[in-house]
């Protein structure tokens, strides 16, 4: 089993940052495919950033360019720097693991993939 813990969100205005943390009671190395989701109001949980286990990443079109994914091994701790924040950016973020183990698989955008999840943090965007 693997918890995590996310933290980082709270109310921030349009044009902002924050960076999110999630931190896992075991190892999330370079082995491990790990994600960000979020969910707003009414609507479904969906991808916001991903990472293989191979190394690759993938972005929702709507945070590219202004989201980035990265996660520290020794900390077993992922991040999500968020830049230029929009109202619609406004959502629960989860974090997310996967518990195979192994090198080389591509990133994936299925929630099904993914074993292990975070409590969420909710971020606000609003002036």
């Amino acid at each position: 089993q693997v918890q995590l813990v996310e933290s980082g969100g709270g109310l921030v205005q349009p044009g902002g940052s924050l960076r999110l943390s999630c931190a896992a009671s075991r190892s999330i190395s370079d082995v491990r495919r790990v994600g960000w989701y979020r969910q707003a109001q009414g609507k479904q949980r969906e991808l916001v950033a991903a990472i293989g286990s191979g190394g690759t990443t993938t972005y929702d079109d709507s945070v590219k360019g202004r989201f980035t994914i990265s996660r520290d091994n020794a900390k077993n701790t992922m991040y999500l720097q968020m830049n230029s924040l929009k109202p619609e950016d406004t959502a629960v973020y989860y974090c997310a693991a996967d518990r195979v183990v192994k090198p080389g698989l591509a990133v994936t955008t299925s929630m099904h993939e993914y074993d292990y999840w975070g409590q969420g943090t909710q971020v606000t965007v609003s002036s």
